[in-house]
C-alpha cells in the first residue's frame, strides 16, 4: 500500500507541471488584456486613456513581455517566495485576496461535502434494500427532481420560502449586524443558520446523482455469490450489508471524490452570486471578466490542483477498498 501511494504521488508532479502550462496559456487568449479592458471601462466613464498611456501601464505591469517569459516569471515567484503575482482588479497581491475569502469558502466546501455523503450513502443503500418500496419511488424521485432543477431557482425558491415562512430570505452568509463583528459565538450560530441553504443549494444536484450510483451498486452487489454464500452461513443481514455489498458499492462513490471537490469548492458560481456569498466562485468570475491573468491563473491552477489531490485521494482509498487495484498497479 505504501509503494502504490509513492507511486501515485509522485506522478502527480509532472501532472501538476503540465496543468500550470496549460492555465497560463488558457488565460492569455480572451483577445487583448487587462489594460485594455481597463481602458475600456474608463472611456465608458469619459476618461481616454492614449495609446502611449496603455503602453506605459502594460510596461509598468509586465504585460509588455513575451507569454513564456511572463509564465517563468509567474513560476519562479510562485516556487521561490510564495507570490503568485498581483491582482489589478483588487490592487493587492493574489494571496491577500485568495486568504479574504478562503476560510469561509473551506467552511461552505466542507459543510456542503458532508451533507453529500452522510445524505447520499444511507439513503442509496436503503433504496436498493427496500427495492420498489414506497420509500425507494420517494427518493428516486426526488433524486431525479434534485438532478433536474437548476442550482440557481432552487435558490431563489428557497430564500423566498425562508423569508416567506421566517421573515428573512437567508441572503449571504451573515446577518447585517454580524458582518463587521468579532468572531463571537452568536456571530458562529449566525453563519450555521446561512449556510443552509448554500449548503443544500451546492449539494443537491450531486447528492442526487450520488443516490442513484450507491442505489445501483447496492443492487448489483446483494446478490452476487459471497453475498449468498454469507447468508447460507447464517450470518446476520446487517452484518452481510455492511461487510461485502456495501464496501464493494463504494467504490464509484469515491472515484467521483476528484471532481466532486472541486465542484464543491468553487461553490457553484452562478448560485454564490445569487445568494451573495463572500466566496471564491465569485471571485474568480469577476477576475476572469476582469482580464485579472494572475488572480485568474491562481484560482485555475488551484482549482486544477485540487482536482489532482481529489483524484489521487480516490485513488488511495480505492486501492485501501480494493486491493486488486495495487496489485494491478505493482504490475504495471
Amino acid at each position: 500500500m505504501l509503494q502504490y501511494t509513492i507511486k501515485r504521488i509522485l506522478l502527480v508532479i509532472p501532472v501538476v507541471f503540465f496543468i500550470s502550462v496549460v492555465v497560463f496559456y488558457i488565460i492569455q487568449l480572451p483577445p487583448g488584456d487587462y489594460v485594455s479592458n481597463y481602458a475600456a471601462k474608463m472611456s465608458v466613464a469619459g476618461d481616454v486613456m492614449t495609446q502611449e498611456d496603455m503602453e506605459l501601464m502594460r510596461e509598468n505591469l509586465g504585460l509588455n513581455r513575451p507569454i513564456y517569459e511572463q509564465y517563468f516569471i509567474w513560476m519562479k515567484s510562485m516556487l521561490l517566495h510564495g507570490d503568485f503575482g498581483f491582482s489589478f482588479n483588487y490592487n493587492k497581491p493574489v494571496t491577500a485576496v485568495i486568504q479574504q475569502y478562503m476560510a469561509l469558502t473551506l467552511v461552505v466546501s466542507l459543510f456542503t461535502m458532508v451533507f453529500q455523503y452522510a445524505v447520499a450513502i444511507p439513503i442509496g443503500i436503503y433504496c436498493a434494500v427496500k427495492q420498489y418500496s414506497a420509500g425507494d419511488y420517494i427518493f428516486s424521485g426526488l433524486s431525479f427532481l434534485g438532478m433536474a432543477t437548476p442550482n440557481f431557482l432552487l435558490a431563489i425558491i428557497l430564500m423566498f420560502l425562508s423569508y416567506t415562512w421566517f421573515g428573512d430570505p437567508l441572503l449571504g452568509l451573515f446577518s447585517s449586524e454580524y458582518v463587521n463583528a468579532a468572531w463571537s459565538v452568536d456571530k458562529i450560530i449566525d453563519l450555521l443558520k446561512h449556510m443552509i441553504i448554500p449548503v443544500i443549494v451546492i449539494g443537491l444536484a450531486s447528492t442526487a446523482d450520488l443516490i442513484r450510483i450507491m442505489r445501483g451498486q447496492m443492487l448489483d452487489e446483494l446478490n452476487k455469490p459471497n453475498v449468498v454464500t454469507a447468508r447460507a452461513k447464517g450470518l446476520s443481514e446487517s452484518r452481510i450489508l455492511f461487510k461485502y455489498p456495501t464496501r464493494a458499492a463504494l467504490n464509484p462513490i469515491v472515484s467521483t471524490f476528484g471532481w466532486s471537490l472541486t465542484s464543491i469548492f468553487t461553490g457553484s458560481t452562478i448560485t454564490a452570486i445569487v445568494l451573495n456569498l463572500p466566496i471564491q466562485g465569485p471571485v474568480m468570475y469577476n477576475a476572469l471578466l476582469g482580464q485579472d491573468m494572475y488572480l485568474a491563473g491562481t484560482w485555475l491552477l488551484f482549482m486544477a490542483v485540487l482536482t489532482v489531490i481529489g483524484t489521487l485521494i480516490s485513488d488511495i482509498m480505492l486501492a485501501w477498498l480494493d486491493p486488486k487495484i495495487r496489485t494491478e498497479f505493482r504490475g504495471t
